[in-house]
């Protein structure tokens, strides 16, 4: 696994789980907005990388896996059932989604924030969106975790490390490390910026003469 595929994988999960966890509440809502342009961000990068990356890493061999799909649905319905294949097709699909489910998450997120239509159902739409979406991260992650178990094989390692373990061809010729690097730097001076560019938290005494001075008004 190339490393720029590794960083946008854990980039992607830290920001939903941040964006997940500061979504209730004023006191975390511009933490919550920056994850979600993190992960904006992050899924154009990863669709961008799926087109020009390394074979294993696009979009196309993603695509190539779910074609399968219908055939293995034919072959279990007359009770020739490949379980392997059966559970490729199964992380192929949480993968497939986990990256659909993201870009209207993102986007109705947006339409919150900038208020884009009024009442309170664009927001209730982006926070089923985003329980769906844990829905999928906590499916793909037990799935990642019982075919670790039933094919006795670490299948998280390799987005950690980029290797598989045992003989095989080198898939990946090159690793990308800068490309990584370059990933990883961008993420972080934006979170930079946003940090910098946020507004001062009011003090107590602050407040209250703020709140006296809009009641004066």
């Amino acid at each position: 696994m190339d490393a720029p595929t590794r960083v946008l994988h854990w980039l992607l999960a830290l920001s939903f789980l941040g964006a997940y966890v500061t979504a209730d509440g004023e006191r975390w809502r511009l933490v919550h907005v920056m994850l979600g342009y993190t992960m904006a961000g992050l899924l154009v990068a990863r669709l961008l990388w799926g087109v020009w990356g390394p074979r294993p890493a696009r979009l196309s061999m993603l695509w190539r896996k779910l074609q399968g799909l219908p055939a293995w649905l034919k072959a279990a319905a007359s009770g020739r059932t490949d379980w392997r294949q059966g559970q490729n097709l199964l992380l192929a699909a949480t993968v497939a989604l986990l990256l659909a489910l993201i870009a209207p998450l993102t986007l109705s997120g947006l339409g919150v924030y900038q208020e884009w239509v009024g009442g309170d159902w664009l927001e209730t739409v982006h926070a089923w969106l985003g329980d769906g979406l844990l829905v999928l991260v906590l499916a793909h992650v037990v799935a990642v975790l019982a075919l670790s178990v039933l094919r006795q094989r670490n299948l998280v390692a390799p987005m950690l490390t980029g290797r598989t373990a045992g003989a095989g061809p080198d898939l990946v010729k090159r690793p990308f490390a800068g490309v990584a690097a370059l990933l990883l730097a961008v993420v972080l001076a934006f979170w930079a910026w946003q940090w910098q560019a946020a507004p001062t938290p009011l003090t107590g005494d602050a407040r209250a003469a703020q709140s006296q001075h809009d009641d004066d008004d």
